[in-house]
């Protein structure tokens, strides 16, 4: 099976770091690792640095030549530890040779290496990519950042004078899970100078907007050139998604973003001249399945399918919900499904293509529906994307983790994300007379049959038929008056006694662990 791209993409995709600054027993980083093998089966490698620790697990996406982690500089003085991808890895290192730096692997995480030796923290704001870092030196320096969206996960905990980071909050020992929090998306942390924020997303209007639609008034109706940009980006950003030496895949649930993704990867794979693998799931009579099925028909993918019965799907949410680090029922309602689906494709390709972020740019969720001002919706959209890392994109880390696959995520692309948010809101806004993501839908008129492209959204686990076979087994398993007396265990409340009955095993697989600040709940349960 091929695979886009003339040379190998050099990177440290999937993997686990654990991290600490200050007094730390190594051996409870050790512990930390073994918790996140799922992660990283194919290696493992720690430095004890005196003030701080260093740990990594690795999943071998694509052999590195010399590439194990934790990287060093030449001098030894330098070392880090990295999760996810730098995509502009090969320019910054063209740069960086130039300056005379000499770099040891293939890599793309000591490119971030050298970045921090010679320009410090400031420097990350050069990076286009996914990734979550601690590096520390030998002169007691110490710097963790994750990517701007959150991507890739990461978590820490203050105690007294050691901070300690992690991948996932099972990795955390059980008396430190109490304290756990999410490591803020786009900023970094060192002892000197605390938290400080590198990249925010854009609030307002941009010069990405004024080169489209020029500096005037807005107009009630976008112009052509919007929905070519639209169109234009999203093709980029898939083509870069598409870009390795592996086999690539695309997870196809049949709703309309997926859907998208697959069809420009399929012209993709199509002039490469290989044919593009899609997987779906869902009920036998489950209407994304049917969807799935009529668009890889028409785009004559390599299709595969899994279709599940009731009864696997209740079986599964135990595990799913060890493995997601949640109980929110929205999240776990398209978690099953989309482990099962991962399932599949892992035993034909190391790589997958989603379709997630395109709701939080083009306002395709129902509570949207419910906005009639502009900046209203604006300022929504925003603190939607803000909390993704908690949410969609916890979902897609975790089932992409334990499955031994890469997701990459087209829609989330950097480039995308700021003309997504550049244009005006107004023109995101749905009634009964325009679809929700009506913009995205328009610019690629044509590439999808008309009733895939103006179908309307339906969550995925909605569509492959999970939620409401989840939704009536776990709410009968929990009492009105259980739910009534237990109900304030978190805050907010739980909502719903399928909720609880989450809430229940959540707890069972995280001994200790305050979800307040950590889990993430969707607007409706």
């Amino acid at each position: 099976m091929g695979a886009v791209g003339a040379t190998a993409q050099e990177e440290d995709t999937m993997s686990a770091i654990v991290a600490a600054y200050g007094p730390f027993d190594p051996a409870e980083g050790l512990r930390m690792l073994d918790r996140l093998t799922h992660r990283g089966p194919d290696g493992e490698g720690h430095q004890n640095l005196g003030g701080a620790w260093l740990g990594h697990r690795r999943l071998a996406i694509v052999d590195l030549e010399g590439g194990g982690q934790p990287l060093h500089d030449p001098e030894r003085g330098l070392w880090l530890v990295g999760d996810g991808e730098v995509y502009n890895h090969s320019r910054l290192r063209g740069d960086l040779e130039q300056r005379g730096h000499t770099f040891r692997t293939r890599s793309d995480h000591e490119t971030i290496l050298h970045l921090l030796a010679a320009d410090g923290p400031a420097a990350l704001t050069r990076l286009w990519g996914m990734f979550a870092v601690a590096a520390a030196g030998e002169d007691g320096s110490f710097t963790a950042a994750r990517d701007r969206i959150g991507i890739t996960p990461l978590y820490w905990v203050h105690d007294g004078d050691t901070v300690v980071f992690a991948s996932e909050l099972k990795a955390f020992d059980p008396h430190r899970r109490n304290d756990v929090a999410p490591f803020p998306p786009g900023h970094t942390w060192t002892p000197e100078d605390g938290v400080q924020q590198f990249h925010a997303l854009p609030t307002g209007r941009s010069a990405v907007a004024d080169g489209i639609v020029g500096r005037g008034p807005v107009p009630d109706e976008p112009p052509e050139q919007v929905f070519t940009a639209i169109r234009d980006g999203l093709v980029t950003a898939v083509e870069r998604c598409m870009a390795a030496d592996v086999p690539i895949g695309t997870l196809l649930s049949g709703g309309l973003d997926s859907s998208l993704v697959t069809a420009i990867a399929a012209r993709v794979a199509e002039r490469e001249g290989w044919r593009l693998p899609t997987f779906s799931v869902g009920l036998v009579d489950s209407e994304d399945l049917a969807a799935a099925r009529q668009l890889a028909s028409a785009l004559g993918t390599a299709h595969y399918e899994r279709i599940y019965t009731e009864d696997e799907l209740i079986d599964w949410v135990p595990e799913v919900i060890g493995v997601l680090e949640s109980f929110d029922p929205q999240l776990v309602h398209s978690s099953v499904p989309n482990l099962l689906v991962s399932k599949l494709a892992s035993r034909h390709v190391k790589v997958v293509l989603i379709g997630e972020g395109a709701d939080e740019l083009f306002a395709g969720y129902s509570h949207y529906g419910d906005i009639a001002g502009d900046e209203e919706l604006h300022a929504a959209l925003i603190e939607t994307i803000e909390g993704l890392h908690a949410g969609g994109l916890q979902r897609v880390d975790r089932v992409a983790g334990v499955n031994e696959l890469e997701p990459r995520l087209p829609f989330l692309d950097v480039d995308l994300v700021e003309l997504g948010l550049a244009l005006p809101a107004r023109w995101k806004l749905s009634h009964e007379d325009r679809a929700e993501k009506w913009l995205l839908r328009k610019a690629f008129e044509g590439w999808l049959p008309d009733e895939l492209l103006w179908r309307r959204k339906a969550q995925f686990g909605q569509g492959s038929g999970a939620r409401d076979v989840l939704r009536e087994h776990y709410g009968a398993l929990v009492s009105e008056e259980e739910f009534a007396k237990e109900r304030g265990r978190v805050d907010p409340p739980l909502r719903t006694p399928e909720e609880l009955a989450y809430f229940r095993m959540f707890q069972r697989y995280l001994t200790g662990m305050d979800p307040e600040g950590v889990v993430s709940r969707f607007v409706e349960p």
